[in-house]
């Protein structure tokens, strides 16, 4: 029952970031999102640090700051606050979890029976052809059905 919580959670992970990646956003402008918007309202910093009860240099830094990836969501959802702006934030896997779990389990797999293999073939008893990829296949499963922090 355990196993299937877990898979219908993964499954569930991932139609909801299949929105995101289907959603192929613009990348941040090279000013930052902040600047970009404020600038298109036509808002001036001092303007937008009136807002925000801050100085202008408080705005000028923190608008650097998500320029160069160093604002802290905190910060970003204070001044898309005062741009009447929603922040949403999400990691968007490059492959679906689901891919990248078997992935996993197929790499750890691997690694688990290289040695045992290098053994058997020092002893002229190495599992040949389809035996090895029945043994692989053996493996990837007992990993998909075991404990997922055994992945990692």
């Amino acid at each position: 029952m355990e196993n299937q919580f877990r898979d219908l959670q993964l499954q569930q992970m991932d139609a909801l970031l299949a929105a995101w990646k289907a959603a192929q956003l613009s990348p941040r402008p090279r000013s930052g999102w902040v600047r970009a918007i404020r600038e298109s309202l036509g808002m001036s910093a001092a303007a937008f640090a009136r807002r925000l009860g801050m100085s202008h240099a408080g705005v000028r830094k923190l608008e650097n700051a998500e320029a160069s990836d160093a604002i802290t969501l905190a910060s970003l959802r204070k001044l898309a606050e005062a741009l009447d702006c929603e922040l949403q934030y999400a990691l968007v896997p490059r492959t679906s979890l689901s891919q990248h779990v078997k992935e996993r389990a197929e790499t750890v797999a691997r690694e688990r029976l290289r040695p045992i293999a290098h053994s058997m073939a020092l002893e002229d008893q190495a599992v040949q052809g389809p035996l090895t990829k029945l043994q692989l296949e053996l493996a990837i499963k007992e990993l998909l059905e075991g404990s997922r922090r055994e992945l990692w």
